[in-house]
């Protein structure tokens, strides 16, 4: 049987939501309106630091703290929203406002709820800030790392490179503390273990997202009446979700008893099957065509996993901002004496500045990515952000900070190299095609993959450089 041109869909197409969702903060910046309120939310996050923190005698580190904290912030919204919700737009699961504003509101959650453990490792697992000369020192250190970090997520933002914010703010504080305190404060044994999340997460990802699919195909997408299996499995996903994420939530981040969890799992699983069962019932009822109830199916899968994909961006990537600020704070309260209660202000802090970064920029880069994402297969984009959700969370949970585009990266080339082992599986079936047909038409693209491994690997050495560069400068 002869191949047909849409067996033949690049994974370029699954990856430019990916890659552009991380580099468009400069297009989604342009319009002056949203820039000023930017601007706006940077200067009243500053003069809420200063009007908390009046009395202290490092006014200026606090003030300078908070504003960058709130670009930086500002930059982690904007960015990284099209990972979770353009999946669900794309595929009109969900309207736009309505999806930002959801959205926002998990990643708030996420942060609050489930930020702690990542921004503990940050705080005080990278380097060793009692071995600072001074409260002082350790206070402007975590500046500069701040700084540093942000200045190149910016810069790399401009030049296009996608890049990770968690990878530039670890290796901001690396260097920031190696050269202020010697490469002896550096926790070796932590940043290995950070260094192996890095490795392992974008392959659990793509494992997870490859499994995912095998099973959805043979169960939905293969079976001889997809509306009916659709009807019995789909719900059942959305019930497995559901159940999993709240258990999880329960026990790792709230921390209370195991039959609290089995309890609030089984109750989260029973509402997601009912939702997801009514939903396809009324698809069903509607009149639609065929295939336009076909492509609905995946609607409550898709809302379901983009909002647990916020809540797990919340936790993990929160820390990058709650972190170096939580260090300022605990600096400027061991040089006045005066106790601040550092976990419970920097939190939510974080969250709401990437909830306005969503709010004021994610609009048009989820719009952006919609336009391609309706072209893809929501089998696919579901199975990637399901998978990047999960992985994330699981790490969060552990207090690994990781990236969470370098997973959905991972889980876009799980899915890629799964087809392409599919295809090759049933390559006896259809009529050959010549090699370098077959080189053209490959659905994973060695040479881009090469590219985001690239722009990955020179983050941290660079952004420790700038830090430490910064350390020697003002500090030495």
């Amino acid at each position: 049987m002869a191949r047909t041109p849409t067996d033949y869909r690049i994974l370029d197409k699954d990856l430019g939501r990916i890659s552009n969702g991380e580099r468009a903060m400069a297009q989604s910046g342009r319009p002056v309106l949203r820039l000023g309120l930017a601007m706006l939310f940077i200067g009243a996050t500053a003069v809420l630091g200063a009007q908390l923190f009046h009395d202290r005698t490092e006014i200026a580190m606090l003030v300078a703290g908070f504003a960058v904290a709130a670009y930086l912030a500002l930059s982690l919204g904007a960015n990284d929203v099209s990972n979770a919700l353009g999946p669900a737009v794309g595929a009109g699961a969900i309207g736009l406002v309505k999806g930002l504003i959801l959205v926002a509101i998990m990643e708030i959650l996420g942060a609050t709820l489930a930020g702690e453990a990542v921004t503990l490792t940050l705080f005080d697992g990278i380097v060793n800030l009692d071995q600072a000369s001074s409260a002082t020192a350790a206070g402007w250190m975590m500046m500069i790392a701040l700084l540093s970090a942000g200045t190149w997520v910016g810069f790399a933002t401009w030049m296009d490179a996608p890049v990770s914010t968690t990878h530039s703010i670890v290796g901001a504080i690396l260097g920031a503390g190696a050269a202020l305190m010697g490469v002896e404060a550096v926790n070796w044994n932590v940043l290995v273990m950070i260094t192996a999340g890095w490795v392992l997460s974008p392959l659990v990802g793509g494992a997870i997202a490859a499994g995912t699919l095998a099973v959805l195909q043979t169960l939905v997408q293969n079976a001889p009446d997809r509306m009916a299996a659709g009807r019995r499995w789909l719900p059942v996903l959305i019930a497995i979700v559901a159940g999993v994420f709240l258990s999880s939530c329960v026990l790792l981040f709230l921390d209370l008893s195991a039959g609290a969890g089995t309890a609030a799992g089984l109750l989260a699983a029973a509402f997601g099957w009912l939702a997801a069962r009514l939903h396809i019932e009324g698809l069903l009822k509607s009149g639609q065509s065929m295939q336009a109830a076909q492509k609905q199916l995946f609607a409550v899968p898709l809302i379901a996993t983009a909002l647990i994909m916020g809540f797990a961006h919340g936790a993990s990537d929160a820390s990058n901002v709650a972190a170096p600020l939580m260090a300022i704070l605990d600096a400027a309260a061991s040089m006045d004496g005066h106790a601040v209660s550092a976990m419970a202000m920097v939190l939510p802090i974080a969250g709401m500045g990437i909830a306005v970064g969503i709010l004021l920029f994610g609009g048009r880069l989820v719009h952006m990515m919609g336009s391609r994402i309706t072209r893809l297969n929501p089998l696919r984009a579901l199975c990637v952000t399901l998978a990047t959700a999960t992985t994330v969370i699981g790490f969060s949970a552990f207090g690994m900070p990781i990236s969470t585009t370098q997973v959905a990266v991972g889980g876009v080339f799980g899915v890629g190299f799964y087809r392409e082992w599919h295809d090759r599986r049933n390559q006896r079936m259809r009529a050959p095609l010549p090699e370098e047909e077959r080189r053209r038409r490959h659905l994973v693209r060695r040479s881009h993959l090469r590219t985001i491994l690239f722009a990955w690997v020179i983050t941290l050495p660079i952004t420790a450089g700038m830090a430490a560069i910064g350390v020697w400068l003002t500090l030495g």
